[in-house]
């Protein structure tokens, strides 16, 4: 558990009342990354905000399948298991537990294997990152906007990940993910690449 002193639910006001509130319609308790974050609700806003601006672009299932890697590429245990939960709607949960795993293998287009490669790699070695790396995006079909938006996707996800994990939030199995989808998400081992 986080060290941070939260707003206990029972004394949350205004827009903290209100982050807590969704919380507990979708999950059944607040998440405690969510009362960490509220302690600034204005910059948890411009978050949301900022998350829903780069996935309205790339649709659901990209969106989701970029946070995924680049959650991966972070080792943030709270965002796989939070946007496996999510994904979950949009794909089942036997082909999602492969995407976890390995998503070279997990039978999905060659186009959302890029792209999931691409955004692991902007958590992993964002400084590294060329030309090259636009030209693979480029070659399965993306699109000079959708190689931004799947960029601005994984570096938000970064921010948001890594500053639940620098404020010791404590890791939670959202209900609804099975233990088989629990142990795929929580793998960081990268795939083998010599494949």
């Amino acid at each position: 558990m986080s060290t941070i002193q939260t707003i206990d639910p029972a004394d949350a006001t205004g827009t903290v009342a209100e982050l807590y509130a969704d919380d507990q319609d979708d999950l059944g308790y607040v998440a405690e990354y969510t009362r960490v974050m509220a302690l600034n609700p204005e910059a948890y806003l411009a978050w949301e905000a900022l998350a829903r601006a780069v996935a309205a672009p790339l649709g659901t299932r990209r969106y989701e399948l970029v946070t995924l890697a680049a959650a991966r590429g972070v080792h943030s245990a709270h965002c796989r298991l939070a946007h496996g939960r999510k994904t979950l709607g949009i794909i089942d949960e036997d082909q999602l537990v492969a995407i976890a795993r390995d998503p070279a293998t997990a039978g999905i287009s060659p186009a959302e294997v890029a792209m999931m490669e691409y955004a692991e790699r902007v958590s992993t070695d964002p400084g590294g990152m060329g030309d090259a790396d636009t030209e693979r995006l480029r070659a399965v079909g993306f699109s000079d906007r959708e190689i931004v938006d799947i960029t601005l996707a994984a570096a938000a996800r970064n921010y948001f990940s890594r500053a639940i994990q620098a404020l010791g939030v404590e890791v939670r199995v959202p209900p609804g993910v099975s233990d088989e989808l629990r142990d795929a998400l929580l793998t960081f081992d990268a795939p083998d690449p010599s494949r």
